[in-house]
Parts: structure tokens; C-alpha cells; sequence
């Protein structure tokens, strides 16, 4: 008998005992077992029994999550639209804000980066916040810290962009080449990315991450709706389409 079987079987007579206490107790070890047996036959006879609970089990866990997506949305709004530290491109005054959370050392996101870049370009009315969250070691880190750090000297959708084209190894002289031809001090770079400031930001977009139980990157919010890893140019038009429709 496999685990998900002794599963519904556990839960079946659970449910059968966890009416009145009277009722439970008045069954003795032997009808206990005597129940349990007969509801193992009948779940033995009618296997297409248990296929229905799991997908009832399944969409019930769905509609949960869903309903917890939303509530966290609303939750987390004001931090994820309005804080004034998060980066933006795109329109500032555009009518759908697109956010993306990611990493320098993602293979998606770097996949998705020219993507998300064509939606931008090809749609003059959204705003896009970008929001830094290194999930992937020290060097993820070191790579989100150099790019807040260049907000100071106007230069951060050049870098962003630069380091998600770059195929190199992010790592302290990467990231410092790649920063000079951008047009950085780098010296200044360096300096600004001890920032106190930075600690707070990357701290608050990790706190951020979990309130909405991301599950790695890139992971979007388009308006309302949470999406979770990368789509195709047609795919992340539609969803700002719907979302320009609830407007």
C-alpha cells in the first residue's frame, strides 16, 4: 500500500472518529480496525474514488493559493508599486506597471531580459519597476549591490541592462569593466555599494519575496496578477492586455 493510498485511508477514518467524542469512544480497538477494513475494501473496489478526492484536494489547494496570492497583493501593494528606492523604467506615468523580480546569475532572467525588453518598447503607456533580489550567492549579491549603487550616478538601466546581456562571470572585475563602459566612476561605485541603504533595500525585496511566497526568479506582478517565471512576448502582451481591461 503506497503512501498516498494509507493517506486517504488515515484521513477517511479520521473523519469517521473525529465527530462527538461519545461516538469515538464507544467503538472498541477491534470495530476500530473492523471500519478501517471495510473502508480499505470499499476504497479497493472503487479506486476511481480516490483519483476524484485528489483532484478535488488539487483544485481546493489551487483556489487557496489563488485567494492567498490576492490577499498578499493587496498586502504588499504599497511596497511593490510605491517605494521610492525601487528603480523604474519604462513610462513613470504609465497606466500598467510591470515588476520584476530577479537575478544577475539567472539563466531565465537573462532569457526573459530581451522579452520583457520588446513588451517595454513595443507598449509606450507601462511602467516597469525593477526589483533586486540575489537568491543565488555572493556574487548575485555583489552584482545587485553595484546596480543600486549606480542609481547615484543616473546610470542604472544602462548597467542593468549591460550585466543581463553579459555571458561572464559576475564577479568583482567583471562587474567593474562592465560599469566603466557605462560610463560609472568606478571608484564611486565601489564606495556607494557599502551603502547602509542597500542593506535595507535588498532586505525589504527579500521580506517582499516571501510575503508573496515567490518561488525563485524571474517572478512578475503585472498589476494583479503574480506570475511566476518566464513567458513568451505574446503571452506577457495578453496579460497586460486583461490587465489594461480591468482598468
Amino acid at each position: 500500500m503506497n503512501n498516498l493510498f494509507r493517506l486517504f485511508i488515515a484521513a477517511a477514518v479520521l473523519t469517521m472518529f473525529t465527530g462527538p467524542a461519545s461516538s469515538a469512544d464507544s467503538l472498541s480497538e477491534t470495530q476500530k480496525k473492523e471500519v478501517e477494513s471495510v473502508i480499505q475494501d470499499y476504497l479497493l473496489e472503487n479506486p476511481k474514488i480516490i483519483t476524484k478526492a485528489i483532484e478535488v484536494l488539487q483544485a481546493r489547494q489551487r483556489e487557496a493559493e489563488e485567494n492567498q496570492t490576492k490577499a498578499a497583493l493587496i498586502a504588499q501593494r504599497s511596497q511593490l508599486f510605491d517605494d521610492p528606492t525601487s528603480p523604474v523604467g519604462g513610462n513613470p506615468r504609465g497606466d500598467i506597471t510591470v515588476i520584476e523580480f530577479f537575478d544577475y546569475r539567472c539563466g531565465v532572467c537573462k532569457r526573459v531580459h530581451p522579452i520583457v525588453d520588446r513588451l517595454i518598447k513595443s507598449d509606450k503607456k507601462i511602467r516597469r519597476v525593477y526589483k533586486e533580489w540575489p537568491i543565488l550567492g555572493p556574487e548575485s549579491t555583489l552584482a545587485a549591490r553595484a546596480a543600486l549603487a549606480s542609481q547615484r550616478q543616473g546610470k542604472y538601466l544602462a548597467f542593468h541592462n549591460a550585466m543581463m546581456e553579459a555571458r561572464a562571470r559576475l564577479n568583482q572585475n567583471t562587474i567593474m569593466t562592465i560599469a566603466k563602459r557605462v560610463g560609472l566612476d568606478t571608484d564611486r561605485l565601489s564606495r556607494d555599494m557599502k551603502s547602509p541603504e542597500i542593506d535595507r533595500i535588498l532586505q525589504r525585496n527579500s521580506a517582499l519575496a516571501r510575503a508573496l511566497n515567490l518561488n525563485g526568479t524571474p517572478s512578475f506582478v503585472i498589476e494583479d496578477t503574480l506570475l511566476r517565471g518566464g513567458r513568451d512576448l505574446a503571452s506577457m502582451k495578453k496579460l497586460v492586455a486583461d490587465a489594461r481591461a480591468k482598468k
